[in-house]
């Protein structure tokens, strides 16, 4: 999965990539990875766990399905290039959409925080610019104590990221748990944050059309972005996924290894 990189500033950069098809190579990509996404460094067969994810959807409408199926695409990408998982993709109490942030990775002994939106091209006025204004503000509702105004709820997002950072299968290095165990005790005594010092991922994904999926990566990369270079944060990697592979990942969870 090879984005196009364009570098707005020193702290902001802009990726763009367009999933078109599910080739050889992303089913192996897919392969390698699922199991860590989903479970972690667990024993859980590729098959099972490609069960278990379509378990989960089955139950799902159609907006929580796409939303679900963005995120897990943004962390394979993110997984692609370098940054390690500091979360299980599913909630750990159930099968359900996680509480609190969207993603916590880690590179290089930086912390980031990762919000995904998403959206079909036949909504109205959609475009990743307006998908990343939603995950920017969902950022910072959440980590400034008003998780209420966001789609977020009234969660502490520090305590769900450290519960996750905590489980065995998902290796988390002490430093990053002691970081997050203190924010979470810092929220719980009314103590928020600014989004201005964190790092931060937000993602954008819209499903389209194969034979229109070009549109909408082409306008983004012609824009100036000024509203990008207007984020606050202290360093931000912005993600914008134009896909047109939703029902090829459906047939992909079909087909067993075993």
């Amino acid at each position: 999965m090879l984005p196009v990189v364009k570098k707005i500033s020193p702290h902001l950069e802009l990726y763009i990539y367009d999933l078109k098809k599910l080739c050889d190579k992303s089913m192996i990509l897919l392969d390698n990875n699922l199991v860590q996404i989903c479970e972690g460094d667990s024993d859980t067969s590729l098959t099972q766990a490609k069960s278990i994810f379509l378990d989960f959807l089955s139950n799902k409408d159609e907006t929580t399905k796409i939303g679900a199926i963005a995120e897990f695409f943004v962390h394979l990408f993110l997984r692609e290039h370098g940054f390690k998982q500091e979360f299980l993709f599913f909630n750990l109490e159930e099968r359900s959409i996680k509480k609190g942030f969207d993603g916590y990775f880690s590179k290089n002994d930086v912390q980031y925080i990762v919000e995904s939106k998403s959206g079909l091209e036949s909504t109205k006025n959609i475009s990743h610019q307006s998908k990343i204004k939603e995950a920017y503000r969902d950022i910072s509702l959440t980590i400034s104590g008003n998780s209420k105004k966001s789609s977020k709820g009234k969660n502490n997002p520090w305590k769900n990221a450290y519960n996750h950072a905590c489980h065995i299968n998902v290796g988390t290095n002490k430093s990053i748990r002691s970081n997050l165990k203190k924010l979470s005790d810092l929220f719980d005594q009314g103590t928020y944050q600014d989004v201005e010092n964190f790092n931060i991922i937000p993602c954008s994904t819209i499903y389209v059309d194969e034979t229109d999926i070009k549109g909408f990566s082409s306008s983004i990369l012609a824009e100036q972005n000024e509203y990008f270079s207007m984020l606050k944060a202290k360093t931000v990697k912005i993600v914008c996924v134009t896909n047109s592979t939703f029902s090829a990942f459906f047939d992909y969870l079909t087909v067993s290894h075993e």
